[in-house]
């Protein structure tokens, strides 16, 4: 074989693999790490987040990805201020309750522009109005979590606060407190209440807090110095998770599979498959549709921010428009 027809071979073997033929001698390129602060433990609903061993999302876009879990929103957003994590996986309540505090933050991606929040309670306790909670035990995922936020939301509605109401914390996805009468109602969210039914919940009545107040659920939230150093490798991040979120909702069924193995609750693929639509559902809006999957409504967050001044759980005016930039996401 001569040089010629080696260095052909070598280029041809290398086009294969995928990489340059100068590729054979040198080292793989860095890749630039992103720690995400998770609300929860590795669980089916993000799913894109879990799959990078089996999908490469991140790593096709320099990014090497790690995981933090917590215990609602407000745990992700103390552990990017704290410096644990880069980016916070968040809900709007535990973001307005940082900016209330003076912390400087941006909100770069809406990950679920839909509320999928709600409050459930057995048929037997004939709650089926925000009004029929006064004087009730309710469960909470966690003091920290959206699920205490948008009950307090649905309180609202009906002229009550967390003073009329004994709230309780029965940890995620815990709906035996209700089965057991420690509680009269919990929140919970939309994947949650699959859980619990294919746990064999029965009946109940459902408030969706979406039908008050259709906000965000989750968004993504970095510091400002964060944004404004990283905005290259954030602006990367994005785009590997809108890709992995985008395979997602096109490959509902191979993701039901991934989760088997790679989730902490997915042991059962038809359960995860039912999750994962509800959350492709949740990921979609009039303004991804418009803009793509990421795409803020500002009008909508407007609406909460100032929904939350009036409930009291923040003192100060929280101007959405200052908080939220859009220029990292994909396309942009």
């Amino acid at each position: 074989m001569t040089k010629h027809t080696r260095r052909v071979a070598l280029a041809f073997l290398a086009a294969l693999a995928g990489v340059p033929a100068a590729g054979w001698a040198q080292s793989p390129a860095k890749l630039d790490k992103i720690i995400v602060a998770g609300w929860s433990k590795p669980i089916t609903e993000i799913t894109p987040l879990l799959v990078e061993e089996d999908k490469g999302f991140y790593k096709a876009n320099g990014i090497a990805l790690d995981y933090v879990p917590g215990a609602g929103g407000g745990d992700a957003i103390r552990n990017i201020l704290s410096g644990q994590a880069d980016v916070a996986f968040t809900d709007p309540g535990s973001l307005f309750s940082a900016l209330d505090k003076g912390e400087k933050l941006r909100a770069i991606y809406d990950i679920y522009p839909q509320n999928v929040f709600n409050v459930v309670s057995l048929k037997t306790a004939n709650i089926t109005k925000p009004a029929d909670l006064r004087g009730k035990k309710i469960g909470v995922y966690s003091l920290a979590s959206g699920t205490r936020q948008n009950l307090l939301v649905l309180l609202h509605q009906a002229g009550l606060t967390e003073a009329d109401v004994t709230i309780v914390v029965t940890g995620l996805l815990n709906f035996a407190p209700l089965l057991q009468g420690q509680v009269d109602a919990t929140a919970a969210t939309d994947t949650g209440l699959l859980v619990g039914k294919r746990k064999g919940l029965g009946d109940v009545n459902v408030m969706e807090v979406g039908k008050y107040l259709n906000v965000s659920s989750d968004m993504y939230v970095v510091r400002e110095e964060v944004y404004q150093q990283k905005k290259a490798v954030l602006k990367r991040f994005l785009k590997a998770y809108r890709d992995s979120a985008a395979w997602m909702i096109a490959s509902p069924q191979e993701a039901a599979q991934l989760a088997s193995r790679r989730a902490i609750d997915g042991t059962d693929p038809a359960m995860n498959l039912e999750i994962i639509r509800v959350r492709n559902a949740s990921s979609v809006s009039a303004a991804t549709q418009k803009n793509g999957l990421g795409a803020f409504d500002l009008d909508s967050l407007q609406k909460a921010a100032d929904a939350y001044r009036k409930l009291g759980l923040v003192q100060r005016d929280i101007k959405v428009s200052d908080v939220v930039a859009q220029d990292l996401l994909p396309g942009r």
